[in-house]
């Protein structure tokens, strides 16, 4: 993490808000949070990307939910995985129930090559957050828990947010374990290698009835805060989303004895959707449309694809318009794939409207917080599917390099310190 300086030497946060003395002491209980990321930065490398990798269930998502469990260990805190593989941390005053709990945490998993901060820093400061109530002699009236989601990013199995999904019943537990991974393994085989049970997974109402609030801490994931000039910001909604997968089918042949003419090159009808996602989109104000991922069949160098499955992300603030982009998508990739010869399947894999944060408990967060400033995000998080079903909200910390998903993602000390700091304040107004 990277601290920036004023040449009195304070720090720059210090020198813009003028802290008290209090305040001061928060920001030093809170570098337990600087603490707890570094020692996990060296887990998930990936040397050839670059940045992390950290797929569910996989070596590293592991050895992070193991540092996690000792982590609120020493904390005292009173940890359970339930039956969808989320792992719930409970601080709760003697005598008190496991009802009407404030939540906070996020998720461990990332997407191929990501950053450092996407996800393990609401985990991190949720802990951290826990040490500077507990230094200020603080006692919870509530609960207060800590959650870890698996799956959040959906790199591993496809569908974002899966354990959040199940938890909520948005997903059926029958298409959860169906799902394959790259490798062929399907969820099912996954979930029973760590002990789980395909015949119990799925909506826990339960446990959602223990939740009170769910407060999510998460790095932005955009420049929103940096154009502001604000540390620490409140969510206000989430853009809809939804991914689809495209199958553009050809015929393979030998790619030195088929002459040009004669080809129906599945990698050609892709290449030509693939530009046309992008004019499509720039059609439509405010759309993001992507394609991140595309997987040749067979895949050899000097083979002409039979088959080339790519993954499309559509994004809009009215769910409307996010339909009429993917049709308009499905029909040209139809029509495009038809001149080479090949034909264009569209299959629907994920897909949530915009989200809308609980207005009272956003405003809340916002004062609580000494007036965080209020805006949208086009990124989806566990937040925003427990939003229809807890009252949810979210803050962001400033991320000064406004990139995410890439390694080049960035927080600074000051700004995770501060964001630590505003969140367990948040826990305390409403635990309190």
């Amino acid at each position: 993490m990277k601290t920036p300086t004023t040449a009195e030497g304070r720090t720059a946060s210090d020198a813009s808000t003028g802290y008290s003395n209090s305040a001061s002491a928060d920001l030093g209980a809170a570098r337990t949070v600087l603490s707890l990321m570094r020692s996990i930065e060296d887990i998930g490398r990936d040397r050839a990307r670059g940045g992390y990798s950290r797929p569910v269930y996989g070596s590293a998502e592991l050895e992070l939910r193991s540092w996690f469990l000792e982590a609120a260990a020493q904390r005292d805190l009173d940890v359970e995985t339930d039956r969808n593989g989320i792992m719930w941390a409970w601080w709760y005053a003697p005598g008190k129930q496991r009802r009407d709990a404030v939540v906070t945490g996020s998720h461990l998993d990332s997407v191929p090559g990501g950053g450092a901060y996407d996800g393990p820093l609401g985990v991190a400061s949720s802990l951290a957050a826990i040490d500077v109530l507990r230094d200020r002699g603080f006692v919870p009236s509530r609960p207060i828990v800590v959650a870890v989601f698996p799956e959040e990013e959906g790199s591993r199995f496809g569908v974002a947010c899966l354990g959040s999904r199940l938890l909520t019943g948005a997903i059926s537990p029958e298409r959860a374990l169906a799902l394959r991974d790259g490798e062929g393994v399907t969820f099912a085989q996954a979930l029973t290698t760590q002990g789980g049970r395909g015949d119990r997974i799925g909506a826990d109402r339960d446990m959602l009835a223990r939740i009170g609030i769910f407060l999510e801490l998460h790095v932005e994931q955009g420049r929103g805060l940096i154009d502001l000039g604000a540390p620490v910001g409140v969510a206000s909604s989430i853009l809809g989303h939804g991914r689809w997968r495209l199958s553009a089918h050809g015929q393979g042949n030998h790619a030195g004895t088929t002459l040009m003419a004669g080809r129906q090159d599945a990698m050609v009808a892709a290449a030509r959707t693939v530009v046309a996602v992008r004019e499509i989109a720039l059609e439509h104000s405010g759309a993001r449309a992507t394609v991140g991922r595309l997987q040749p069949i067979p895949g050899g160098t000097n083979v002409i694809a039979s088959r080339v499955d790519f993954w499309l992300d559509v994004r809009h603030a009215e769910d409307a318009v996010t339909a009429v982009i993917v049709e308009k998508i499905h029909a040209e990739a139809r029509r495009l794939a038809a001149e080479e010869g090949c034909t264009m399947d569209l299959v629907e894999e994920s897909v949530s409207g915009t989200v809308h944060f609980d207005a009272t408990l956003g405003l809340e967060l916002s004062v609580a917080t000494g007036g965080s400033p209020m805006l949208p995000t086009g990124a989806g998080h566990d937040a925003g599917v427990l939003a229809s079903e807890v009252p949810t909200a979210m803050l962001f910390v400033r991320n000064p390099t406004g990139i995410s998903h890439s390694p080049e993602e960035l927080c600074e000390d000051d700004d995770a310190r501060l964001g630590t700091v505003a969140l367990a304040d948040a826990l305390a107004h409403h635990a309190g």
